[in-house]
């Protein structure tokens, strides 16, 4: 498995251990976020996670920025992303059950870095249900 992760100023931290985390685990990540606190804007980090989520180079994406809003926006532009705003592990669940969530957003400002570590294992622990949900998730993408 290979998942590509971004971050803006408002996540190094997380996504150092996040990755930690990953790599423990034996999973292949793509860093694509900055490395310092210094001011960043968030697409230039977001765009090649989803680039990469949309065209299957990976199987998962992980994104962090302050809110998790503007990283979830910029993703969910793309096809076959389907990018979710999680701040819980029950959010994090339910958004890989009912709407096969590939990407997970992460609002760093109001997660800590135990909880965020939680949440990235329920995310890749957690199964779509399909069922009645297929339909739904099928109907997500505006493009064709």
């Amino acid at each position: 498995m290979t998942i590509a992760i971004g971050n803006d100023h408002a996540g190094p931290d997380y996504k150092f251990e996040i990755i930690k985390f990953l790599e423990s685990q034996d999973i292949k990540v793509i860093n694509y976020g900055t490395d310092t606190l210094d001011s960043v804007d968030y697409p230039d980090f977001v765009h090649p996670v989803a680039k990469d989520v949309d065209t299957a180079k990976v199987t998962y994406g992980i994104l962090i920025c302050g809110s998790g809003n503007g990283v979830a926006m910029t993703a969910n532009k793309y096809k076959n992303v389907r990018a979710g705003l999680c701040w819980t592990k029950e959010i994090t669940e339910l958004t890989r059950l009912h709407n096969n969530a590939n990407i997970i957003c992460i609002p760093a400002r109001y997660t800590s870095i135990p909880q965020v570590i939680a949440m990235v294992k329920t995310f890749l622990e957690t199964k779509f249900e399909g069922g009645r949900h297929q339909n739904r998730v099928e109907k997500i993408p505006m493009c064709k």
